[in-house]
């Protein structure tokens, strides 16, 4: 069975610090992304590839966030610096297992965790 289980989310004062996982199980993905979700709209964050050596990040998120994985525990974090109210959303991980025409592309991907929310206060 394949799952993906975001944890790490809370409540934090703007300009604080997270850091979201995302543990895969049943299959390896090839690439990992991470979107959020305010409103009616999915909204691309950042991905990473296979070997974790290249990164995409919107650019609203350049510079605060980072994004990497851990190929031996089979998971994918998202570090979250310098926290803004706007940042506040579901935060979810989503796998892709082949090649991808665009990264940043919600349905391009074919699994998703459950999502973990993250709430700023100003």
């Amino acid at each position: 069975q394949v799952q993906l289980v975001e944890s790490g989310g809370g409540l934090v004062q703007a300009g604080g610090s997270l850091r979201l996982s995302c543990a895969a199980s049943g299959v390896t993905f090839r690439n990992y992304g991470w979107f959020r979700q305010a409103g009616k709209e999915r909204e691309f964050v950042a991905a990473i590839d296979r070997s974790g050596s290249t990164t995409y990040q919107t650019d609203s998120v350049q510079g605060r966030f980072t994004i990497s994985r851990d190929n031996a525990k089979n998971t994918v974090y998202l570090q979250i610096n310098s926290l803004k109210p706007e940042d506040t959303a579901v935060y979810y991980c989503a796998g892709a297992l082949g090649t991808m025409a665009s990264v940043t592309r919600w349905r391009d991907y074919d699994y998703w965790g459950q999502g973990t929310q993250v709430t700023v206060s100003s």
